[in-house]
């Protein structure tokens, strides 16, 4: 079984394959990325109102997906940063740095529906709680590592300075995770991956996971889009480098 699923992970992570793997997936999750967003619009839309916060609380299918996403793609970050450094595979790098601008979008995201959300529910835009901060560190963590990555010159350099930022910043998800349980917090705590089960009724979970599965369609498509062009623009530097030696 190892066996396989090793075999199964060199042959996706293979340049040369990239090409292939890009013609099989991109259909696939374009179509679910388009039903997922069909499915989401109709359950928000016939979704309740909470009884507390009211209409407010469809936010929460924009909100809570996005952070997840924000969280999950760092981490990607991260393991294929480590990968790159055991491996000496540059096209992990490439990656990285693919999934690094949808992750920064789905940060910003967080942050802004996060802050029209607060304002009704706790009178303010924004509060400089352990959540929120450490949120707000991620997306810096994001915007860091795409500038080291794209404006150091030597781009072997800049691989190994934006994956140390990567690796390290790692740190921070924890950190977002169970900051609202070891710190003072007016964000509310964990109602789905919690010690006592899932503490969110059915009538908003279902529109939630459906808005988790339109944004998880909608980045593996991107990301294999993003890396594409990624590759495209790597051979075009190639073919210019070596036209202007000769």
């Amino acid at each position: 079984m190892l066996i396989l699923i090793k075999s199964m992970i060199n042959y996706f992570l293979k340049i040369k394959n990239f090409d292939k793997n890009f013609n099989f997936f991109v259909p696939i999750f374009t179509f679910l990325t388009t039903v997922f967003l069909i499915l989401s619009i109709i359950f928000i839309f016939n979704s309740p109102n909470d009884y507390q916060q009211s209409n407010a609380v469809k936010i929460m299918y924009i909100h809570v997906p996005s952070a997840w996403m924000a969280l999950m793609i760092y981490s990607i970050m991260a393991i294929f940063n480590v990968c790159s450094f055991i491996w000496k595979n540059r096209f992990f790098y490439v990656i990285s740095r693919s999934t690094a601008e949808l992750g920064c979008v789905f940060t910003f995201i967080t942050l802004l529906t996060g802050a029209i959300w607060g304002k009704p529910i706790w009178g303010a835009w924004w509060v400089w709680d352990a959540r929120l901060t450490s949120v707000l560190m991620l997306f810096f963590l994001y915007v860091g590592y795409l500038l080291v990555y794209d404006n150091i010159d030597d781009k072997i350099k800049a691989e190994k300075i934006s994956a140390i930022i990567a690796i390290v910043g790692f740190i921070n998800i924890p950190i977002i995770k169970f900051s609202v349980e070891y710190w003072n917090s007016l964000h509310q705590k964990a109602s789905i991956i919690r010690s006592g089960g899932i503490a969110i009724h059915s009538d908003f979970l279902r529109p939630l996971f459906l808005m988790f599965g339109f944004y998880f369609s909608l980045f593996i498509t991107m990301s294999l889009l993003l890396i594409k062009t990624r590759i495209i623009k790597h051979k075009i530097e190639s073919i210019t480098i070596k036209n202007t030696s000769l």
